[in-house]
């Protein structure tokens, strides 16, 4: 059974697994999808791999009548379908004698005293030490009256009298948001200022999933640790550089939460700004949490956007029609969506850079839904050559140098260069070479929540954005959401395709393309 660890951590030896001490896990919104599909199932891979302690306890709450075994149940259902490793009884017979579950609303204060008891049983029972980690897997709605209950019920502070653990630690608690972190930058603020009245700021743990991924760790390893990149890693060689998450489905059942928050809240705002910090940013002095932290905040903060929004911009809604052989419904025939609905479900924004590094070189962030297919990428795009002593028609073929590193899926990166075609003539063509994780590496990569999971319960803080990496975030995107506000709706674009026509308008303006992924 092979161990993880963590590249960006700096260990005398490499090969010893990062194991986390005595602790458990209090977990809001078992009920939903993400607990379900991701975070069960991570926790049980993180004990099939030997890096839970043997007592590590995991205490459900939510708004059902559940005895612990009918939320065992839920565990093992969603372990059994949605696991990465192989089901062992002896693993999970340990794992599931630590298993709780407490009813009560968010507003209940019986519940919350049903809860602090059971976390003390646990630390008796299990040996959790005081050291427990509450996941707000909910609405963002919630996040700020859960806080407040954990504050006045005494959870969110270990108590004093607990003795000190082995490592000579006191106890902690930490708390684990997931996003969106507000939906505007007063919002945003107004959660952090919530959060940061009972959580110190090293507790609290703002995860977004994609920091986890392998080949976005992967994007500091290519630009640091091989002098083949960096030096071309500039406005003197780079032309442009596109970061794309598209997806080939509808928003599904999550009309809910969808309407009123659109692609550009949900993706740009977090996983493709972050994105593009890494690709961006300059060398940090160490791969700790402050000194990444330093080097994305000041590279967030020189950020700037067109002087014309909406041509720097487009945004869309999918309609009806047909993808991937099926007939599919558009955006606004979906379930819970209203006929007038302005939510859009593709964004694409061009954003510039204002220092010595990046001045003049375009960052194209899209995203949207129902489009031709899931991918998620960023190409960097190098300039053309300034002088090429062939023919037109010897080079009508080639296209840009290019570097893409593939996020998901078939994780990886290609390098796309002019190579000679074998014959008598000069002719050149694009060819590719590819590196592949899976045909690599033997190793199996963990899921981003099983290693994110880890980092929380160890109190490994580098892959989560800090609370003036988000505001930053949100001021970059405010002005742009202010503006298709008062702009109207969407741009209608067909299903399978990629995208309204605005967003190819945006490019060609600058006499760019976009990528076909």
């Amino acid at each position: 059974m092979s161990s993880y660890v963590n590249p960006l951590r700096q260990e005398q030896d490499r090969r010893l697994p990062r194991i986390a001490g005595p602790c458990g896990m209090v977990l809001f919104g078992v009920t939903g999808d993400l607990s379900r599909k991701k975070i069960m199932p991570a926790i049980y891979d993180l004990a099939n791999r030997g890096l839970l302690p043997p007592g590590f306890s995991l205490v459900g709450f939510a708004r059902r009548d559940w005895a612990d075994q009918d939320f065992a149940q839920i565990v093992h259902d969603s372990v059994k379908a949605h696991a990465r490793t192989e089901f062992r009884e002896e693993v999970w017979n340990q794992l599931a004698e630590g298993f709780r579950f407490v009813s009560g609303a968010f507003d209940d204060d019986v519940a919350f005293d049903r809860l602090r008891r059971t976390i003390e049983e646990l630390d008796q029972v299990r040996g959790t030490g005081g050291n427990h980690a509450f996941y707000l897997a909910i609405p963002p709605g919630g996040f700020g009256l859960v806080a407040q209950q954990l504050q006045e019920h005494g959870l969110a502070v270990a108590p004093d009298e607990l003795p000190v653990g082995r490592s000579g630690d006191r106890p902690w608690r930490r708390v684990v948001v997931e996003k969106p972190f507000g939906h505007d930058l007063t919002s945003a603020r107004e959660l952090n200022s919530t959060l940061d009245t009972v959580f110190a700021p090293p507790a609290i743990f703002r995860i977004d999933h994609y920091l986890g991924k392998e080949t976005v760790q992967n994007i500091l390893a290519t630009r640091f640790a091989n002098t083949m990149f960096e030096p071309l890693w500039n406005n003197n060689y780079v032309d442009h550089v596109q970061i794309t998450m598209a997806e080939d489905v509808g928003i599904g059942g999550r009309a809910g939460y969808y309407d009123g928050i659109g692609a550009a809240r949900d993706v740009i705002q977090n996983h493709l700004l972050q994105l593009m910090a890494l690709v961006a940013m300059e060398e940090p002095t160490s791969f700790d949490a402050e000194a990444l932290r330093i080097e994305k905040q000041k590279l967030l903060a020189s950020i700037k956007l067109p002087r014309r929004i909406d041509r720097g911009t487009a945004r869309g809604q999918y309609a009806a029609g047909w993808a991937g052989g099926a007939k599919v419904l558009g955006f606004k025939d979906e379930d819970g969506i209203a006929a007038t609905s302005r939510t859009e479900t593709y964004a694409a924004i061009t954003l510039n850079v204002e220092n010595r590094r990046w001045a003049g070189v375009p960052f194209y962030l899209r995203t949207g839904k129902r489009l031709g297919r899931r991918v998620t990428e960023v190409a960097v795009v190098f300039k053309r050559s300034p002088h090429q002593p062939f023919t037109a028609t010897s080079v009508e073929d080639l296209t840009q140098n290019a570097l893409v590193i593939r996020v998901q899926p078939d994780e990886g990166m290609t390098v796309r260069f002019g190579a000679k075609v074998p014959g008598t003539q000069m002719e050149i063509r694009d060819v590719n070479m590819d590196f592949a994780y899976g045909g690599t590496f033997t190793e199996a990569s963990p899921e981003a929540y099983e290693r994110l999971i880890l980092d929380v319960l160890l109190g490994d803080p580098p892959l989560f954005p800090r609370h003036e990496e988000v505001e930053l975030s949100w001021k970059i995107l405010d002005p742009i959401l202010e503006r298709w506000a008062d702009k109207g709706s969407p741009e209608d674009y067909p299903p399978g395709t990629w995208g309204p026509a605005s967003a190819d308008k945006m490019l060609a303006r600058d006499g760019r393309v976009w990528r076909r992924p």
